[in-house]
């Protein structure tokens, strides 16, 4: 019973399931992300760590930098939430290369704001309909919800989340490459009930 599983237990002894999840699902954003840009868009081999939470700010390069944030809730078959995380001033860059404008200063105006969602909406969309496919759940994300702030304020969000089921997180960095290197995050953050309905889709027993 997914009750009865902690989280510990799950993201330990299934943590090569999940990054093959993790893989896959950053693999087919990457996808997106070029057909989104019409330009031809590379990704690294993604970074997989399971990390506890009070860790990630650090590795994902201080928790005192500027990042562009990307929430949505997740519905359907799991419930929980995703979370895309990138640099200002990468976020700065695909809204450019989207709207055909040289990068900006300051605060990203309405226009961006909603070029910026766009981008995010698909490229979550697209890592969590990879989910969707190999599981054959039913995936449903919510309306996405942007913030640009530092990163701790960022985080705050999926820590009070975790904060009721564990200090654990699996933590995918993906490395877009076209004219420079674009670093994103992906935070996925399904409850444990919707961990084990995950890796029962894919025949593993828990």
């Amino acid at each position: 019973m997914a009750e009865n599983i902690s989280f510990q237990k799950v993201t330990t002894e299934y943590y090569d399931v999940l990054k093959e999840l993790g893989n896959i699902g950053a693999g087919n954003a990457t996808t997106a992300l070029a057909q989104m840009l019409q330009a031809k868009v590379d990704m690294k081999v993604p970074q997989v760590r399971l990390l506890d939470f009070k860790d990630v700010g650090e590795v994902m390069g201080g928790e005192e930098q500027m990042v562009v944030g990307i929430y949505l809730a997740v519905e359907g078959d799991i419930t929980g939430s995703i979370m895309f995380v990138l640099e200002q001033h990468a976020g700065r860059d695909l809204v450019s290369r989207l709207m055909g404008m040289p990068p900006a200063e300051g605060e990203f105006n309405e226009m961006e704001i909603s070029a910026m969602k766009e981008i995010g909406n698909i490229i979550t969309g697209a890592y969590l309909n990879s989910i969707a496919m190999m599981t054959n759940l039913k995936i449903l994300p919510s309306v996405p919800d942007l913030s640009v702030d530092m990163l701790n304020a960022i985080l705050s969000v999926p820590a009070i989340e975790f904060g009721i089921m564990g200090d654990q997180i699996l933590l995918i960095q993906t490395v877009f490459t076209d004219d420079v290197d674009l670093n994103g995050y992906f935070i996925l953050m399904p409850d444990l009930e919707s961990y084990s309905k995950m890796l029962g889709a894919l025949g593993i027993s828990i």
